[in-house]
């Protein structure tokens, strides 16, 4: 399988490590990967501030980069990001001829742990890790891609890996890209709940799909001294090492 990687800019600027580690894990399912180094910003913050038609130019550049890669699926280890760009049909409503390749795209750009799962039958994983972990459902990959067991299945296939469940797996973390900068208060508020639910859980990891969450998670962690850190699964899967303190 011949897979482009798109590795969204908070992976690209702040963790790029979540990329290396996508890289390791498709590589380990026997997939043959590229990553175009011209990609930019799928467009998601614009559509989230209320301006869709100034992310036209970065989805065509986008679903340009992909047309050009000749890959057969577009991986991305967000699924915030992935579900951007499987509603790009909706920003080309005056230009069929777009719409149909950004409908083409969207029928071939799969979250990496749904990818790795259904695409792929990934058995094994490269990596261990010793510790109790906690899942975090993100909001787009839950209710947006329908992303339900595809990470815990994943987890469950790493040496030395204790998964635990916790009361307020599917809630919110609070991020929502621009509604923590609108509305921080609220936004460190819902953070806070579940926090609590992780430190009752008494995990040492949480982790999640969604670079932009852990972010938020990793910390408000910080800020209480807690000693929980909060790792996207692909590192947990492939053993690599980052600072567990926030950018």
């Amino acid at each position: 399988m011949n897979v482009a990687l798109y590795v969204t800019c908070l992976v690209d600027q702040i963790q790029p490590s979540v990329g290396k580690a996508a890289v390791e894990l498709l590589r380990h399912a026997g997939c043959a990967v590229t990553f175009d180094r011209a990609q930019t910003c799928c467009g998601q913050p614009a559509c989230n501030s209320g301006y869709p038609s100034k992310a036209i130019a970065l989805a065509k550049n986008v679903i340009t980069s992909f047309e050009r890669s000749g890959a057969d699926a577009l991986v991305l280890p967000s699924g915030s990001c992935a579900a951007q760009i499987r509603h790009y049909a909706g920003l080309f409503a005056d230009e069929p001829r777009w719409r149909e390749r950004a409908l083409a795209l969207s029928m071939r750009t799969h979250e990496l742990s749904w990818y790795l799962v259904h695409r792929c039958g990934l058995r094994s994983a490269p990596g261990s890790f010793t510790g109790s972990v906690a899942w975090h459902d993100s909001c787009h990959g839950l209710r947006d891609l329908g992303l339900a067991d595809e990470g815990r299945t994943l987890l469950r296939l790493v040496d030395g890996l204790c998964l635990v469940e916790i009361d307020a797996a599917t809630d919110c973390c609070g991020f929502g890209g621009t509604f923590a900068v609108k509305h921080p208060e609220l936004s460190v508020a819902i953070a806070d709940r579940k926090l609590e639910s992780i430190a009752r859980a008494g995990v040492d990891v949480v982790t999640g799909g969604d670079v932009s969450c852990l972010m938020h998670l990793q910390t408000r962690l910080a800020a209480i001294g807690s000693k929980v850190r909060a790792v996207h699964f692909a590192e947990l899967m492939t053993g690599a090492k980052r600072k567990t303190t926030p950018p």
